[in-house]
């Protein structure tokens, strides 16, 4: 688990510059997994000082296989958590008062992957031998997907251990992955790209990398929350379109593991799949939410199954934050 703070010299200068060396706000923000372009636009804002010229200074706690960031938030432990809409829709569920301030993805990135030239069509991908899932995709976006396409069998589902031998051991098996990630590594274990559908593309479209606090918390520091937000927003825009040399070394000392090699490949498939920038986005800015977009995500969801009907889904979000053009000169 790996921590990075804001007081690296580039941004203790910026803050001097901009603010007067005026006291910070200190805050942690978890994330969801180890440190990966993903994650980039966060960590540009402390490479590049743009959460201290906003007055922050930014833990940034990486998640992994054993972290439970929703927990430590709502432990009071961190102050922000990188969430997605199934989970704060769950929170809801359980009487757990958190409250989503933006989604930094416009499109979740979950793809399902198959071998060159097997299936023509998602629907195809029901005849597939095998589904290979997470128990948390099999719960959510497979329970969706039954309910669009009854074709699709449970009897064929086998759990995801995180490596790809099962799949490349067979070739009219589908895997789950990370349109950034996953089809990278396919390729350079196997040496052929897989075929890949993007979910979001198909019409699952819960908000992604989001940006959750805990409601009684923002009741209190609502100011510290709009300046994370905007910070971020900015963050996100000079990662995708500006220098973010720093913000890769930032992440790759985080997770040595990373490579450069994937951190290239993960920010050109965001943009190409418009998983930051797409939809509301191009016009309103990156982390825009809208209330059609949480209600037909969640009517999706209680038509499939997952949750039941009738919860207030409005207490689960708030769009005060965003969808106010920030930043949106900066996308070059």
């Amino acid at each position: 688990m790996g921590r990075i703070s804001v007081v690296a010299v580039a941004a203790f200068l910026a803050a001097s510059i901009a603010t007067g060396a005026a006291a910070q706000d200190n805050v942690t923000f978890a994330t969801n997994w180890l440190a990966q372009a993903e994650h980039g636009g966060f960590y540009q804002a402390v490479a590049d000082g743009t959460y201290a010229e906003y007055g922050l200074d930014v833990t940034i706690l990486q998640g992994g296989p054993q972290t439970q960031g929703r927990a430590l938030l709502a432990a009071g432990q961190v102050e922000f958590y990188m969430g997605v809409a199934t989970g704060a829709i769950n929170a809801l569920e359980q009487g757990i008062p958190t409250v989503t301030l933006a989604s930094l993805f416009q499109k979740d990135p979950q793809v399902l992957m198959a071998h060159p030239g097997r299936f023509d069509s998602f629907e195809e991908l029901a005849g597939a031998s095998k589904y290979i899932l997470s128990a948390t995709g099999l719960a959510s976006y497979f329970a969706w997907m039954q309910s669009e396409w009854p074709e699709f069998s449970e009897e064929k589902y086998e759990p995801y251990q995180f490596n790809p031998a099962a799949f490349l051991a067979d070739e009219n098996a589908i895997q789950q992955g990370y349109v950034t990630s996953e089809p990278l590594a396919i390729e350079r274990a196997a040496g052929f790209t897989p075929d890949v559908w993007l979910l979001a593309d198909q019409g699952y479209r819960p908000y992604s990398t989001t940006i959750e606090v805990m409601k009684p918390w923002l009741e209190e520091n609502r100011d510290v929350a709009r300046r994370f937000v905007e910070a971020s927003i900015i963050g996100w825009y000079n990662y995708l379109y500006g220098d973010n040399q720093a913000a890769n070394a930032l992440i790759r000392a985080d997770n040595p593991e990373m490579t450069e090699e994937q951190i290239a490949h993960s920010i050109e498939k965001m943009k190409e799949y418009g998983i930051v920038v797409s939809g509301d986005a191009e016009t309103h800015g990156i982390g825009c939410m809208t209330d059609e977009g949480w209600t037909s995500f969640y009517e999706a969801m209680v038509a499939a199954g997952v949750y039941e009907a009738g919860l207030d889904v409005s207490q689960a979000y708030t769009t005060e934050f965003v969808c106010h053009g920030l930043g949106v000169e900066l996308m070059r």
